[in-house]
């Protein structure tokens, strides 16, 4: 269809400028042709409306002047380089596009190993998540979360890694491969927690050691004196590159029995419990630091226990949600929001706060955001245990 008004666009300024009086040309505006096409088809196609230009401008030269005249030269000269131009930029154009449509392939490959989808349905559990990554063109980036089913109930693990984007990545997929090997392996929350700060802490020392040993080649390299000990202390080195960099975290041990959940929090932000009555947020009393920071300081870890019954839903979410800021530089609200719209399924309820959330930042996230949303469902075969439990906390 665009083709054909391209096509249509030629013949009519031809059969105008032929008719128009001698002193005014139209000839030059056929380059629009080409130039439209460029916009909407590929590099062939783009080159044949071309030749088509050119040919109609020959057409009207040959009509109206002769084909040797300075005018119809000129013409015709600026036509070809200006048309060549057109065809070699759609032709970069066309490769970019290639190059960015296997870049995408690769992320959302990336984004299936990585971040694996969660299921639906997990024992009792009707899960829904959505993941929105701050870097462009990217489908994964510093954010996380996984579920595991053990021999009583779900695990779950949602994460921050500090930090955006594609240079985060290699500490998301450490903390959820550590997660997904060991979650069942752990009989307590406090142990898995443990293990988690272990093998991050673990890792990050490994980075900075990595790190200090690269800025020494670097100096030989190029043939300055090396760092004195105390310039660069190999121990103090070592804690000061682990201290740059965390993972806040929330990990949730969810029965199937119908027991009180089991929580902890890492430094991370306090999930919200979502029943017809009202909003609770669920604020540890006693947070411990987020993982990485294990070796820095001794760490006890705190579980909260709050009761989870039938019809409850858990709204877990990272930090790039609440710190979302609108053109007047004001937070989302996100506890607000969800006032309105808890009644929601979870999937809706989530389709609901991703397109809120977007409209709220103008379309472009600062930070990766991810949503969580957890729901236990009705059991009709027997009275749920710790239905009448107290309220969280």
């Amino acid at each position: 269809m665009l083709t054909a008004l391209t096509l249509a666009l030629i013949v009519l300024i031809t059969v105008v400028d032929i008719l128009s009086p001698p002193d005014i040309h139209l000839g030059p505006l056929l380059i629009v042709a080409p130039a439209l096409t460029a916009s909407f088809a590929g590099p062939r196609a783009t080159a044949g409306v071309a030749l088509l230009a050119l040919a109609a401008l020959t057409a009207i030269g040959s009509v109206r002047d002769s084909l040797t005249s300075a005018n119809i030269e000129t013409q015709l000269s600026a036509q070809i380089v200006v048309s060549a131009l057109i065809v070699g930029l759609r032709v970069l154009r066309e490769r970019h596009e290639r190059e960015l449509a296997r870049v995408r392939s690769v992320s959302e490959a990336a984004q299936r190993v990585l971040l694996r989808p969660l299921p639906e349905r997990i024992g009792p559990l009707h899960l829904a998540s959505v993941y929105l990554a701050a870097e462009a063109e990217a489908q994964v980036g510093g954010d996380l979360y996984a579920a595991a089913r053990t021999a009583t109930g779900t695990r779950l693990l949602v994460g921050d890694v500090r930090g955006k984007g594609l240079s985060s990545l290699g500490d998301a997929a450490l903390l959820l491969g550590a997660f997904r090997a060991a979650a069942h392996l752990h009989a307590e929350l406090p142990d898995l927690a443990a293990y988690l700060d272990g093998s991050v802490s673990w890792d990050l020392a490994q980075l900075a050691e990595q790190s200090r040993q690269a800025r020494q080649a670097q100096q030989e390299r190029r043939a300055l004196p090396r760092a004195s000990p105390r310039d660069v202390p190999e121990e103090g080195y070592q804690s000061g590159e682990a201290g740059e960099s965390f993972i806040t975290a929330v990990l949730l041990d969810i029965p199937d029995d119908g027991s009180p959940v089991r929580l902890i929090d890492c430094g991370h932000p306090p999930p919200l419990l979502l029943r017809p009555e009202g909003i609770t947020t669920l604020a540890a009393h006693h947070p411990a630091p987020p993982l990485g920071l294990g070796e820095l300081a001794p760490v006890r870890y705190e579980v909260e226990t709050f009761p989870f019954r039938p019809g409850d839903r858990l709204l877990i979410y990272t930090d790039g949600v609440i710190e979302a800021r609108d053109a007047q530089r004001r937070f989302y609200p996100l506890t607000e929001r969800v006032t309105a719209w808890h009644a929601d399924r979870p999937t809706a309820l989530l389709h609901r706060l991703r397109r809120d959330l977007l409209a709220h930042v103008g379309g472009r996230l600062d930070d990766d955001a991810a949503m969580v949303v957890v729901e236990r469902l009705p059991d009709r075969g027997r009275t749920e245990p710790g239905s009448g439990a107290p309220a969280p906390g």
